[in-house]
C-alpha cells in the first residue's frame, strides 16, 4: 500500500507530534468528548512542568507515533483523541489525570506508551498509585542512612567491649593490689 501523500501543512502537524513523541518519556491518551475548553485549561495546569497536553487528529497522530517508533497504539486512535505528552516524572502525571479524570467524568484515560511498549489503563492506573521519585529516593535514602548507622555500630561493638574488657581486668588488678 503507498503511502498518503498529506499537503504541507498537516506534513507539519505530523512532524510536531513524531518530535514531541520522540522526546516524552511516557505518553497517555485519552478521550475528551464533553469537556469544555476552560476544564481542558484546567487540565493542562493540573500535568505540571515537563508535560503538555495535546488534542490531535487520529491518523496524523497515528502516522507521527509510528514515524517515531512508537508502535501498538493504533487501536486507541479512535475517537476525539488528546495525548498527553510527559517529558517529566510519569508517575505525577498519572495521578494528575486520574485525579481529574475522577472529578471529570468525561475525561476517559485509553491507554498509553512508555519504555519501549504499551500501557493498559489498568498499567497507567498502577504507575499512578505509586509514589513519586522523589518519595521514593528520600525513602532509599534514609534506607542507606540506616544501614549505614547499623554497620557502624556493628563495627564499633567489638572496640567498646575490649576498652570494657580491658578496664574490667584493670579495676579487678587495682581491687587484687597486684
Amino acid at each position: 500500500m503507498a503511502e498518503r501523500e498529506y499537503p504541507a501543512g498537516k506534513q507539519t502537524a505530523i512532524a510536531e507530534l513524531a518530535q514531541d513523541f520522540s522526546n516524552a518519556n511516557a505518553t497517555v491518551l485519552t478521550e475528551y468528548r464533553g469537556l469544555t475548553v476552560a476544564e481542558l485549561r484546567e487540565l493542562r495546569r493540573s500535568l505540571g512542568e515537563g508535560t503538555h497536553y495535546r488534542v490531535a487528529k487520529n491518523t496524523l497522530a497515528k502516522r507521527a507515533a509510528n514515524q517515531a517508533g512508537v508502535t501498538g497504539l493504533d487501536e486507541l486512535f479512535v475517537g476525539p483523541t488528546a495525548i498527553t505528552f510527559i517529558e517529566g516524572d510519569p508517575v505525577e502525571a498519572a495521578k494528575s489525570l486520574r485525579a481529574f479524570a475522577k472529578s471529570h467524568e468525561a475525561l476517559v484515560i485509553k491507554g498509553g506508551y512508555m519504555e519501549g511498549k504499551p500501557l493498559t489503563v489498568d498499567e497507567i492506573t498502577k504507575l499512578a498509585d505509586l509514589e513519586s521519585r522523589e518519595v521514593l529516593l528520600a525513602k532509599l535514602a534514609g534506607a542507606l542512612k540506616a544501614t549505614a548507622q547499623k554497620t557502624a555500630s556493628v563495627l564499633a561493638a567489638p572496640a567498646s567491649q575490649v576498652a570494657r574488657l580491658g578496664a574490667a581486668l584493670q579495676d579487678k588488678k587495682a581491687a587484687s593490689g597486684e
